[in-house]
């Protein structure tokens, strides 16, 4: 059976960028702005707060894991944080490779492992409008087990550390991707979660060519069809075939950026009847032609 989340993923094309250890005694702020970059941190000793935006600020415990698929203004502080008129803090980088908010002198309050990541996916933008703003993950125990894993690599010195920490992290991203599923804001996530809507999302993925209605897919997850347009659009935040039509415009490129196939034969593989229906839905939704893009330098590219 086709996993809808599997499929994510595997267009993703998630990548570790850098990674490293921050400790951090006393009060403490930092702040940033990533221009849209993926932000992860995984508490490793101690608590920190993490605000987002305008949001209200997430305490943060050991074990605990944050994704921001897409973040941009942010601050990490100390459970008590500095006045807001103190400016923030340069972290002071410590023989071991780690880097010190606080007096290095004094033991850690506060352990954590922080970095980017990236989805080298072209139409990583699309796939991440699917997915929550913030993924915060606390008392899931295979995740807690990686956290731990996670943050004894990143303190070794072991041949092919960085290897293997990446390995980890990225199947870390995974897990919290799923984990996070039933409390998610609405996105795909929620979706999947949802045991009826699953039922339609999986069969959409399974057979994607099928030519799908509303009162088919309504069919599929056991629901009256104004029942599944409402719950489907509530959960997933957008309408079932917007959803559909989005997700075959992502195969489309992924085809067309790896030339699996002319024209024709990649709108055939995502449920178009002809190539020439195929290519008014792929140029009103992309912006341009499907031959065009297929030969563009950014779409041969990944």
């Amino acid at each position: 059976m086709t996993d809808p989340l599997d499929e994510v993923v595997s267009l993703l094309q998630p990548r570790i960028r850098y990674s490293k250890v921050v400790s951090a005694a006393g009060p403490w702020r930092v702040q940033r702005s990533h221009e849209g970059q993926p932000f992860y941190c995984a508490v490793l000793e101690g608590a920190s707060l993490l605000t987002v935006g305008d949001r209200e600020p997430l305490p943060l415990q050991q074990g605990d894991f944050v994704l921001i698929p897409e973040s941009h203004a942010f601050s990490m502080s100390s459970v008590q944080p500095p006045p807001a008129a103190a400016l923030d803090m340069a972290p002071l980088a410590l023989p071991n490779g780690e880097f010190r908010f606080g007096p290095p002198d004094r033991p850690p309050e506060a352990v954590l492992l922080i970095g980017h990541c990236a989805f080298d996916s072209p139409d990583a933008a699309l796939l991440v409008s699917l997915l929550p703003r913030l993924i915060h993950v606390r008392g899931e125990a295979r995740l807690s087990t990686l956290v731990q894993l996670v943050g004894d690599e990143s303190r070794a010195r072991r041949p092919g550390r960085e290897v293997v920490l990446a390995h980890l992290l990225e199947v870390l991203l995974i897990e919290a991707l799923r984990a996070s599923a039933i409390s998610a804001a609405p996105g795909l996530l929620r979706g999947l979660a949802d045991e009826r809507l699953a039922l339609a999302l999986r069969r959409m993925h399974e057979e994607m060519t099928a030519p799908w209605t509303v009162a088919q897919l309504a069919k599929e997850a056991a629901l009256s069809r104004s029942a599944f347009f409402e719950r489907f659009s509530r959960a997933v935040g957008v309408a079932p075939m917007e959803y559909l039509l989005r997700w075959r415009m992502a195969k489309a490129k992924n085809l067309l950026r790896r030339q699996q196939g002319n024209v024709a034969e990649v709108a055939g593989q995502v449920g178009y009847g002809s190539a020439s229906a195929f290519s008014v839905a792929f140029t009103r939704h992309v912006g341009v032609s499907p031959t065009r893009y297929a030969s563009s330098p950014t779409a041969t590219m990944a």
